[in-house]
């Protein structure tokens, strides 16, 4: 099975996972879509964009909490690289699915400030040439990953578009380091850190 294959097949397993556990309540689901950037600590970035796709069920509800499991599927598919010798490639793919539990204060009223924690599959697909000249030595990899989240959650609107809102969030995924023989940081793991924000959508 490719890494990529891997990544779908958590993402599967984990929806079939959440569908029943929701179920038998009565509780919202939620689509959200954010688009931002990814940094890292060690290696310079150039442009790219990620996109995050969300789904999440709410499992249990008060007042002043509420618990979801969500999976929220970050994508990064044409990431530039720079460095000041020719040892990385010209850009790489990044994808994080990383299913989680999300705790919301406040989660019927306008402003909901939130934290999530989680753990899936990374994927990282490299190009095959190096940023100047050459062939890149490396390849992809998939690795484990740790996701912890923050954000806030806004619901502004009432009538027919109460059920639309915003976020605005930043998750760290910690997964492997990305296959580059020619600029080893002597890290088996890194930090991947998603600032972005986008949409909501609650729907029964």
């Amino acid at each position: 099975m490719s890494g990529k294959q891997a990544v779908l097949a958590v993402l599967m397993v984990a929806m079939s996972v959440l569908r029943p556990l929701a179920s038998a309540q009565d509780d919202k689901n939620e689509v959200t879509g954010v688009v931002g950037s990814m940094l890292n600590p060690y290696v310079r970035s150039g442009n790219g964009i990620t996109f995050e796709i969300s789904y999440a069920r709410r499992l249990w509800s008060s007042p002043v909490l509420g618990i979801s499991g969500e999976i929220p599927a970050a994508f990064n598919l044409d990431e530039d690289l720079g460095s000041g010798g020719d040892v990385v490639p010209k850009d790489y793919q990044q994808i994080f699915v990383t299913p989680a539990i999300r705790a919301n204060l406040f989660p019927e009223t306008a402003v909901s400030p939130w934290v999530s924690v989680g753990g899936g599959l990374a994927h990282f697909s490299e190009s095959k040439d190096l940023n100047y000249y050459g062939t890149n030595p490396g390849g992809s990899s998939t690795s484990g990953v740790l996701e912890i989240g923050l954000g806030l959650d806004l619901m502004p609107f009432g009538g027919r578009f109460k059920n639309f809102g915003f976020r605005a969030q930043g998750r760290d995924f910690w997964s492997g380091a990305p296959n580059l023989p020619l600029a080893d940081t002597g890290e088996s793991r890194q930090h991947n850190y998603f600032v972005g924000a986008g949409v909501i959508w609650r729907f029964h």
